[in-house]
């Protein structure tokens, strides 16, 4: 009976760990705390025995109070009689006793299924996120922790009350006494490391501490529970759990050195920062909650890290539960025998194993206690369960293939999606870099190109000086009334090729202005037949020097004054009729001039050898087309 009550107690002890979490809830240390909360903080801990303890003992007393009012022993446990049979001290009246039992029995359940529905969406939750890398939400857990204990229900877990409380108290005392174990006397010790770490990133996927003590000390007391070990080992089987928990944990963490607590240590540098903001959900995170991901090189919260299912813990590749369990494989199993399992066949046979040893471990038992409870159907039942052992092993036959199937896809999804982002990655880089190429030759050409336009902005004001003395003594010799008259055609022609250098070097300033954009195309009217007299005049010399032939050839269309841009015109027009003049040994030059639908076309035809080449040929090869002989002496500035 004392045993079958520490089992029922000790239950309870995981309870702790449930009330624990509300502390969340309480303000951050530092800030001051009222009376309440801290009454609160004492409760969620160690002071929750003061709370549960009077309840317990409550429990206790409507149990006795139960059977001595007459309900039997198999009904005396459940809360509806305990109640009622209170109730009924307390008020005459059995109807109102009844619904005072229907509304404490509501209210209780209420308290008692919200905290267990929230702390078991806690743990579906947390389970399912890293093993499946998926996080549908709190809620579904929630209504998945719902429905699990409404199938308990239905099942009748009352009638298996007590051995599942004597079950689930081993596992849990095993579990919180490895964790004490660990507490108490590893970290004193400097078996383990000094601090708590809880993020995924920096721990191995099994520490054979935690794992090991908490097995061995709930495998042993498991075993003495069920009578391997003798009644009275079996009666106190919950006390064994402390025993051994305290003994293994330190010698496991003595064995393995302690190297299997950490993965990996966190940065220091994060130390004095106050929050640091996820690269994934992009949410602020104290550093406690935040660790570095080389998969996407930046801070990674824990809930995605979790989730995440690309990088394959990168950041860890020698704590992975796969590493590890090919690390322990190696000490028994021979290098060939580890290669065959890493098959496909391989990886199916021990899926297919794991599935059938737990098909038939549940239905042993359910043939064992059906067996137990009715002798004379155990037959019938064992039989009904190798049936169904047998259906649902070819049902995890095909299952378990299907999954070995959909696990090599998706790895080869992952190589194949890993090897396209790689490539990009790479043609990003390259991208960058060819921008950074780019930027720099274009800072270099902007430079360059200020630089020339500074120089031509000098050149512009040196050439203008001796250029306007050549103006200034040209109109001095115009109104010279001694010049002759022959002389003064001369003097017209000087004082014409003055005036267009002076718009060769407005020219040349315009260079700046089409740099930065402001150069601007001035059209007025203009007496056509004069300009081009002017152009004739100023290209004849040039042309008769040659001994050439120049020509004006103008379309009795043309109308005498029209709108142009005068300066630019004359500049397109003496650059044409140069070059045909310079490269034009013997002939003539021709310079045409045709109007149609208001629009004049200007046409410069000469005899040199670049008109015999194709039309194909550019402009700016024109310069280039001359024969060898004489490039030597007719270079040019390259402005026109």
């Amino acid at each position: 009976m004392f045993g079958a009550a520490s089992a029922v107690i000790l239950a309870l002890m995981a309870q702790i760990g449930e009330q624990v979490d509300f502390l969340r809830f309480l303000p951050a240390e530092g800030k001051p705390q009222t009376l309440g909360q801290k009454i609160a903080r004492f409760l969620a801990g160690p002071g929750w025995v003061v709370v549960g303890a009077p309840k317990l003992l409550a429990g206790s007393f409507l149990v006795v109070l139960a059977l001595s009012s007459g309900v039997p022993a198999e009904l005396a446990a459940d809360p509806a009689h305990m109640y009622v049979t209170a109730f009924g001290y307390m008020v005459p009246n059995q109807t109102a006793a009844l619904i005072l039992t229907a509304g404490f029995v509501v209210v209780s359940q209420l308290k008692i299924n919200v905290m267990n529905a929230y702390a078991g969406s806690l743990a579906w939750s947390n389970f399912f996120s890293r093993l499946t890398h998926s996080h549908p939400g709190r809620v579904v857990w929630l209504f998945f922790n719902v429905a699990i204990a409404l199938l308990l229900m239905e099942i009748g877990i009352y009638k298996l009350l007590e051995e599942v409380f004597g079950v689930f108290s081993i596992v849990a005392a095993a579990w919180l006494c490895t964790i004490s174990a660990d507490l108490f006397i590893n970290k004193p010790l400097g078996l383990a490391p000094p601090g708590i770490e809880f993020k995924r990133a920096h721990l191995y996927d099994i520490n054979p501490v935690g794992m090991g003590g908490m097995l061995i000390s709930a495998a042993v007391a498991l075993t003495a529970h069920f009578g391997l070990f003798g009644d009275f080992a079996a009666a106190l089987a919950i006390y064994l759990v402390p025993i051994v928990a305290f003994i293994a944990t330190p010698g496991i963490a003595w064995a393995t050195k302690g190297k299997y607590y950490l993965a990996r240590k966190p940065r220091q540098s994060w130390k004095n920062l106050s929050t640091i903001t996820c690269s994934i959900c992009e949410h602020p995170f104290e550093p406690e909650d935040m660790a570095w991901c080389p998969a996407y090189a930046a801070p990674i919260c824990s809930l995605c890290c979790s989730l995440d299912s690309r990088c394959h813990d990168l950041c860890k590749p020698k704590a992975r539960l796969e590493y590890q369990a090919r690390e322990v494989a190696a000490t028994f199993l021979p290098e060939r025998a580890i290669a065959a399992l890493g098959t496909r066949l391989g990886r199916y046979g021990m899926i297919l194993a794991a599935a059938l040893t737990i098909i038939g471990a549940t239905l042993w038992m359910i043939a064992q206690h059906a067996g137990a409870q009715t002798p004379e159907t155990a037959q019938v039942v064992n039989a009904t369960a190798m049936l169904v052992f047998v259906v649902f092993s070819m049902l995890a036959g095909i299952a378990a293939w299907f999954f070995v199937l959909a696990h090599d896809s998706r790895v080869v999804a992952e190589e194949e999606s890993s090897r396209q982002t790689s490539l990009l990655l790479k043609e990003i880089s390259a991208h960058k870099k060819t921008d950074a190429a780019l930027q720099q030759a274009k800072e270099t050409a902007e430079a360059a190109n200020r630089a020339k336009s500074r120089y031509v902005v000098g050149l512009t004001h040196e050439l203008r000086t001796p250029l306007n003395a050549v103006l200034g003594y040209a109109q001095l010799l115009e109104r010279d009334e001694a010049i002759p008259d022959a002389k003064r055609s001369a003097l017209k022609v000087i004082k014409r090729s003055a005036d267009h250098l002076s718009g060769l070097i407005d020219g040349l300033l315009d260079i700046s202005r089409i740099e930065a954009g402001r150069l601007q195309v001035t059209s007025n009217e203009i007496n056509v037949y004069d300009f081009l007299d002017q152009i004739v005049g100023m290209m004849a010399p040039q042309a008769e020097a040659k001994g050439l032939d120049f020509k004006l050839r103008r379309d009795a269309a043309l109308p005498q004054y029209v709108r142009t841009d005068e300066k630019r015109l004359r500049q397109i027009l003496v650059n044409l009729l140069s070059n045909a003049v310079k490269y034009t040994a013997a002939g003539s030059v021709v310079l045409d001039v045709q109007y149609r639908n208001q629009v004049a076309t200007f046409t410069v035809v000469d005899t040199g050898p670049a008109s015999r080449r194709t039309i194909s040929r550019s402009c700016s090869s024109r310069s280039s087309g001359a024969p060898a002989h004489s490039r030597s002496w007719r270079r040019g500035s390259g402005s026109g």
